[in-house]
Order: structure tokens, then sequence, then C-alpha cells
């Protein structure tokens, strides 16, 4: 006797990456399996693929050209069926002026200016750090210690009708970043990345794609306070955008400094990579397995789940 298929639902999920590359960077190289043992399947499409149209649920992995495309890339977000992290997250996250929300709920951030076009620039004294409010790869960031060399800089973003921000060089992050990946609003890895920006001057170098600086990443397990501003910040952000912070596919938290005084530099909630290059391959696959499990849960939550045809 031949057993009946189960009738269950699957969906169509799309992890999204970009015409340069429309199967990221290689670090999510083994979520489709991972998906694939937990009964999702998924495909790597770029995101202006018509095709993403089609998918039940969009997965934003390495959409890094989102920067020159702006208007349309978050007119995108709206028309796919289901997206996470969600639209409302992307429009407030790829705009750093995020972390002045952070700032008033009480995380501790990187001292941060923000300079709209036509804004006159003030730039402080000593060496400072000038990007653009939206950006991501670091394209657009460099380092002054001339502070008309800054201005100029400012002057040439808002050119572009770019925001600019300024914050201060701070020495700290020579000893490298701290990155904290959570998933489904809980803490799972960490991992560190050596400074990118060179000496004043000079420009990062660039993936082949041109889509991100090269970056040096290492393994980190990091103290318990670095964790606490990380859970902070996540469940400002969360607080802030009125959603659960189990809605939250992945999140990355970037810090400086140790212990005793750790700032925020970034939140990141678009499309981080998430450094599971930097784990050995078990604990790799139970933190992927983690991803699933809360891509499950979100599935559910929205109507997409195994069984969700069946309800009334």
């Amino acid at each position: 006797m031949k057993l009946a298929r189960p009738d269950v639902f699957h969906p169509r999920v799309v992890l999204a990456g970009c015409q340069a590359l429309p199967e990221g960077d290689g670090d999510d190289a083994d979520l489709i399996s991972a998906l694939r043992k937990r009964g999702l399947h998924a495909r790597w499409l770029a995101w202006d693929d018509p095709e993403t149209l089609e998918a039940d649920l969009v997965i934003l992995r390495a959409t890094w050209d989102y920067i020159e495309r702006l208007d349309e890339f978050l007119a995108w977000t709206t028309t796919v069926r289901s997206l996470v992290n969600a639209p409302e997250v992307v429009v407030w996250n790829t705009d750093k002026t995020y972390l002045l929300d952070l700032a008033k709920a009480g995380v501790p951030i990187v001292p941060s200016q923000f300079i709209a076009p036509g804004e006159r620039a003030r730039v402080p004294d000593g060496e400072v750090v000038v990007k653009p409010a939206v950006g991501a790869g670091s394209v657009g960031a460099q380092r002054f210690t001339d502070s008309d060399a800054a201005g100029r800089h400012v002057l040439a973003l808002h050119a572009d009708g770019r925001t600019a921000l300024i914050q201060p060089y701070d020495r700290r992050v020579e000893q490298g970043e701290t990155a904290l990946v959570f998933l489904g609003g809980r803490q799972s890895h960490a991992f560190t990345k050596g400074p990118i920006l060179p000496s004043p001057g000079n420009r990062p170098a660039f993936d082949d794609s041109g889509t991100y600086a090269e970056e040096s990443l290492a393994p980190a397990d990091p103290d318990f306070e670095l964790w606490d501003i990380g859970h902070a910040a996540l469940a400002a952000a969360a607080a802030h955008l009125g959603i659960d912070v189990a809605e939250l596919l992945y999140a990355r938290v970037d810090l400086i400094g140790g212990r005793s005084d750790a700032q925020l530099l970034e939140l990141e909630l678009v499309e981080p990579s998430l450094g599971w290059r930097q784990l050995d391959a078990a604990t790799r696959a139970r933190r992927q397995r983690d991803f699933v499990v809360a891509l499950e849960g979100i599935l559910e939550r929205r109507g997409l789940g195994p069984l969700s045809h069946r309800r009334p």
C-alpha cells in the first residue's frame, strides 16, 4: 500500500542577493542545505529579479547594491509577498539616523553627527570618519585629519543628495570590532572584524564585486557585558518599531571597546554578513539550525506554516 503524500504547504523561499553577487559572498553557502534539512526549499535570486515577486517569502542576504538604488529597493520591499527582515525594519535601519533612536533609549553609541544636504558641516577637531548616512560595505566612508578635506567630502555627499554622518575616529577600532549575532532575537555567536578604513587620504580595498570593503574576520567569545549591550540594542530597536524581537530573523550588533567602555557602531538588520565561516563545522550546523527554527516561527506567525492552508 502506498502512503499518501502529506497534505502540507511548502512555501517558496528566496535568499536575495544582488546582480553582482546573485548567490552572496559565499558566507551563506550552507544555508540552502540547512533549510532543506528542515523541509524548507529555497533558492538564490538577485533582489531585482522579477521572480522574487512569486516567492512566498524573501530573506534579504546580500542586497548590497541597494545604496545606489535606494528608492527602488525600498519600493520593492513592499511588493514582495513577505519579507524578512520586514519592510518597516528595512526602511528604519537603512538610514543610520537610527543611531539617535537607540541613543535616546539609553544604548551607548559612538558619538554621531548627521549633516543633511543644505546644512552647514561643523567638523570637530581631531581625526574623524565621514560616511553617508545610507550606506553599506563601507562604501563612501573615509578617515580625515584635515577638517577642510572632511568638509569637502561632506559637500561631495551632499551633491549626491546624501546626508553625511561624522564620527570621531576612535583608535579602539584598531583592536577590531566585535560583531554579535542574534537569530530570532536570541544570542547566537560572535566574531571580530579587523579595521577596514586605511590611513587618512586613502580608500579601503573592495571586493571584486565593488559592493563591500574587504574585511579580516576571526572567531570571538565576548564578555557578557558586551552581550548585554547587544540585547539592549535589539530590545530598543524592537520597541521603537513596535515588534517582538523574535520577528528579527537575524541581527548583528557591531561594538568597539571592552567590557567597561563598549559602544555601538552599528546595528545591522537589513543584510549583514553573519560570520558563518568563523565557526567550526559542528557549531555552524547548530547555529544554522537555529536560523531555520527562527524562520519557521516567523513563517507560522505569518500564516505560511506547513498547515496554514488548512485554517478556516
